[in-house]
């Protein structure tokens, strides 16, 4: 099933997608409540009202989420984002022990053809195509065989990127974290992990990805690529803690998935930082695609410099 989230007469309605239409469940349904449930969602089909066009609704993100976490998880991405560090610059070892994650702004969500704004005060705004497993049952120190029956569907994931304020926060070895903060898009539905199966071979979903920037091509890869599979990302998520309900788990930028991997790898930045007007398509086969036109970024409120410290402790150390 492709379950999407969407505004019609004036509510946030829930549905199932067919072709180009949706066909909308019963008011007051709740996505997260079908995620782990397929009885529910057979119900919610068998009482969902008469098929609307989908090109006369807006599409919301498909869940709300829970929480996001974003991975790092394509070897050839992180191999050419760190050569902006110079020609000779190599993964770092402690890339391959584990696939390392940070949490992302669950209130920065946006819809999959949303207006997105440019981070205020970002002049190097860069895209990510990414595609993310969301999580429809609570777990705790699962193996990765357990996690397979934790994931409920996927999504596409843009985690877009203020390039100069992110690097910038990353020198004083915290983040990302503002550099990522003004835009996370989902969708533009969520695909039930059964659809996909087809798509799995090596224990992988061969999912074709590709972006394009004002309708020229830009990039392309396989889903395929990715160095732990999102159930051993489940696992390792879900160590020592517990995933829930609407957890999000996002892939990382796939190979030649974003401009600041070109740049590291050319030294130059061609093509061009997104600008206002700049339309970014992201698609990945099997679940559907992401379009979105940049818009001017809000105001920079200025916040000061740190004050030096004036009441410093004598200490022996």
């Amino acid at each position: 099933m492709r379950i999407a989230r969407f505004e019609l007469d004036g509510a946030v309605r829930a549905g199932a997608v067919d072709g180009e239409t949706v066909r909308p469940f019963a008011e007051g349904t709740d996505v997260l409540d079908l995620l782990d449930d397929v009885a529910a969602r057979d119900a919610a089909l068998a009482g969902a009202g008469a098929p609307v066009a989908l090109d006369t609704v807006r599409l919301r993100a498909p869940i709300v989420p829970h929480s996001i976490r974003d991975f790092m998880t394509f070897e050839e991405h992180v191999a050419g984002t760190v050569r902006a560090g110079g020609p000779d610059a190599k993964v770092t070892p402690e890339w391959y022990e584990a696939p390392a994650f940070y949490f992302t702004n669950v209130a920065a969500v946006t819809g999959p053809y949303d207006d997105v704004a440019i981070a205020p005060g970002s002049q190097v705004q860069d895209f990510e195509l990414e595609v993310a497993a969301v999580i429809g049952r609570a777990g705790f120190n699962l193996s990765p065989a357990q996690a397979r029956d934790h994931i409920a569907g996927y999504i596409v994931f843009n985690d877009w990127s203020a390039r100069d304020v992110q690097f910038r926060e990353m020198r004083v070895r915290l983040g990302p974290a503002k550099g990522k903060d003004a835009a996370n898009t989902l969708g533009p539905w969520l695909v039930t992990a059964d659809e996909l199966e087809p798509y799995r071979r090596d224990d992988r979903l061969h999912l074709e990805m590709t972006a394009s920037i004002n309708g020229e091509p830009f990039g392309s890869d396989s889903l395929a690529n990715m160095g732990w599979s999102f159930e051993e990302m489940a696992a390792y998520a879900s160590r020592g803690t517990r995933v829930m309900p609407g957890d999000v788990l996002g892939s990382g930028t796939c190979g030649m998935g974003c401009l600041a991997e070109i740049w590291g790898r050319t030294g130059v930045r061609e093509p061009p930082p997104l600008a206002p007007g700049d339309v970014v398509e992201l698609t990945v086969e099997g679940i559907g695609t992401l379009r979105n036109r940049l818009v001017a970024a809000a105001e920079v409120i200025p916040v000061p410099p740190a004050r030096p410290a004036a009441h410093l402790r004598t200490r022996s150390y």
